[in-house]
């Protein structure tokens, strides 16, 4: 039975002592009480230390270390895994927080699929007061394909990862599989994205869950938000990642449709950032992205790119760095 599973929560955290307390009490609160919660503080100075030292320090389940030097996020992440001692692992970023019972729910699968490597659920989305938006929650989880008919045991594992239908946060696994898959850091902010992709790849079984189990806070300050514009951005890396995966001809509808999602966002960075030729070659061999040629997002790309094109050429011509890529090489950190 798994009401005698224990579980390690992994609480990757970074500079938010104003909203970890929520995370930590959401764990604290949860109906299943054999857990341990491993925190990893990259934070640049001590508040995150002495917060947890004085609000949890009587609290055995509370494991915290701070990372001196910082690892990064994929290497936190990845610490926390390796410190993990429990049968299963759930990840929770330091702004999200988990439903009283989401841990008991993604638990209980395990007791109906007792082949079952991983369990994943709802997210609400809540704004910085911690308000619910139930139509907001709908939406997103409708956009990653979490829906009804799409609950329980999944045809094609691989698939959920692919098409991000497996979420960032609030999912649990197998902590011998999580631990096997490890984080990879060579791909900056698309790191939850890689990882999920990997383990619903490797995985056996995956089963969705139509219940909410996590909220998911919006907040301004966040490492996507802070390179979304540039060429830095995670959905620059995922679309690399995803392109290059070798996968078995029954999960390339599943490929084409992540790159579906991911190509126009990325034609769209290369119009902002100058790459002109990149992103016209990128959106004329990708038209099946927009909806060949009936999709009005083409033409406002085409637009981008056409500005893009004008601003270079009226712009003077840098000197050349000995080493440097070419103009239309997108300046991403790959494997």
């Amino acid at each position: 039975m798994t009401t005698s599973t224990k579980v390690s929560i992994c609480l990757p955290t970074c500079d938010r002592p104003h909203l970890i307390v929520r995370c930590i009490d959401s764990c604290l609160e949860q109906t299943h009480a054999d857990l341990e919660i491993l925190i990893g503080d990259d934070s640049r100075d001590d508040r995150t230390e002495r917060l947890i030292a004085t609000r949890y320090g009587h609290e055995p389940r509370v494991v915290y270390r701070r990372n001196t030097p910082p690892l990064g996020q994929a290497r936190n992440v990845e610490s926390l895994f390796t410190r993990a001692t429990g049968d299963k692992i759930l990840l929770i970023h330091d702004d999200d927080y988990l439903i009283t019972n989401g841990v008991e729910r993604l638990l209980a699968q395990w007791d109906r699929h007792p082949g079952l490597d991983v369990a994943f659920g709802n997210q609400y989305e809540v704004d910085q007061h911690e308000r619910i938006d139930l139509a907001a929650s709908r939406k997103l989880n409708e956009a990653f394909h979490r829906t009804p008919r799409a609950a329980g045991l999944q045809r094609q594992p691989g698939r959920v990862g692919l098409v991000q239908m497996f979420p960032n946060n609030g999912w649990m696994a197998n902590a011998a599989l999580v631990k096997r898959i490890g984080y990879d850091g060579h791909y900056g902010t698309c790191c939850d994205f890689v990882f999920g992709t990997r383990l619903c790849l490797a995985a056996q079984q995956v089963c969705y869950v139509d219940e909410y189990v996590s909220c998911y806070r919006k907040t301004d300050v966040s490492v996507s938000q802070a390179t979304r514009h540039t060429t830095s951005a995670a959905s620059m890396a995922a679309w690399q990642f995803v392109k290059g995966l070798a996968l078995p001809p029954a999960l390339e509808p599943a490929r084409k449709m992540a790159l579906r999602r991911l190509v126009p966002i990325v034609v769209s960075l290369y119009a902002r950032n100058g790459q002109a030729r990149t992103g016209l070659n990128l959106a004329l061999h990708h038209l099946h992205a927009y909806r060949y040629g009936l999709s009005p997002r083409l033409y406002y790309h085409l637009l981008m790119i056409g500005k893009a094109a004008r601003h270079a050429r009226r712009a003077p011509v840098p000197t050349p760095i000995a080493g440097e890529q070419g103009v239309d090489t997108p300046r991403v950190r790959l494997p």
